[in-house]
């Protein structure tokens, strides 16, 4: 018998066979693999049935990778099947892009930390618990710094601090023109300012900047404008310092509702997705859709994308979606 492993040696001529298993290599000689169920032996012979032909059942060196070919691409997430197929080829290491650090601040007078008692005209901080969520979703280790007052002055150190040692600052809250929102003014003065304002509902205050050597990605303050942006901005700009040039692939499923979009931009609505017993997916808009109601958020496991043009969607359009 040759089984898997080191081959045994053995050659088999005109009319001969041995029995072999599976992963085991072809004694020399033999052109056919046959299963053993489908063999009959009696008298110390084997009768194979009829039809069986050469070639059968046997997996040829360099059928699933030729020499030369590229079977990994510069810029693909590692999957475990690439990984699986890295060492099924004997390789052992593969070079990968860092991830990158990243650190989170929340800005804001009203701000509470949860489990402290909270005051009029405060808040508790969910922001931070949101964005700390969706960056260990995308495999980052984020560290929270602790939540800024609207004072320029400590804004600006705890920045600079941050810029100093890490690749990426996102913060949250402060970025758009009330007197409060220093965020622009500092980074404007004390950095660059890439783009400031995007056609975008929710999120359009969303700033991209740099200061020293780190990039700031600046969200509105709003709980469901943090979700939109982070999800579309966000993670593009997360694939761009990691090396990802492979895209997310899209999904699309039908509405089980209309909605009338009466705007000229690009609007991002919670949904919740929908797996009838037809296998056509679907995705209920949220009817209570706000960029403060972070309950229904909670609710929703997809953003729904709308053209930027208005319109009048009915129920079974197709649409994109953002699943989270």
């Amino acid at each position: 018998a040759q089984f898997a492993g080191p081959a045994t040696g053995i050659a088999l001529g005109q009319g001969e066979c041995l029995r072999i298993t599976t992963g085991a290599p072809i004694p020399t000689g033999a052109d056919t693999v046959v299963i053993k169920e489908n063999v009959h032996e009696r008298d110390g012979l084997l009768r194979v049935p009829a039809g069986v032909a050469a070639g059968a059942d046997i997996r040829l060196a360099g059928e699933d990778v030729r020499i030369g070919e590229v079977v990994l691409q510069s810029g693909s997430p590692l999957s475990p099947a690439r990984i699986s197929l890295a060492a099924a080829l004997g390789v052992a290491e593969l070079e990968v892009s860092r991830r990158p650090t990243v650190a989170v601040f929340t800005t804001g007078d009203e701000l509470v930390e949860p489990g402290l008692p909270l005051g009029c005209g405060q808040v508790y901080n969910s922001n931070r618990e949101l964005l700390m969520g969706l960056l260990r979703d995308e495999g980052l280790e984020p560290v929270a710094w602790p939540s800024l007052p609207d004072d320029p002055a400590r804004i600006e150190t705890a920045l600079r601090d941050a810029a100093s040692a890490f690749d990426l600052v996102i913060t949250c809250g402060g970025v758009s023109v009330g007197e409060k929102d220093h965020l622009p003014a500092l980074l404007g003065e004390q950095g660059t300012i890439h783009f400031w304002k995007v056609k975008m509902k929710p999120g359009m205050p969303v700033l991209f900047g740099e200061m020293d050597r780190a990039l700031f990605l600046a969200l509105p303050g709003n709980p469901v404008s943090v979700l939109a942006t982070f999800l579309t901005l966000g993670r593009e700009l997360l694939d761009g310092l990691q090396g990802r040039s492979e895209p997310r692939g899209r999904r699309f499923a039908r509405l089980s509702a209309p909605w009338a979009k009466s705007h000229a931009r690009l609007e991002f609505l919670r949904g919740r997705l929908q797996h009838g017993e037809d296998a056509v997916l679907r995705v209920l808009p949220d009817p209570a859709d706000a960029s403060h109601r972070l309950r229904a958020a909670a609710g929703s496991d997809a953003l729904i994308v709308l053209a930027e043009a208005p319109r009048a969607y009915q129920a079974g359009d197709i649409v994109e979606i953002i699943a989270y």
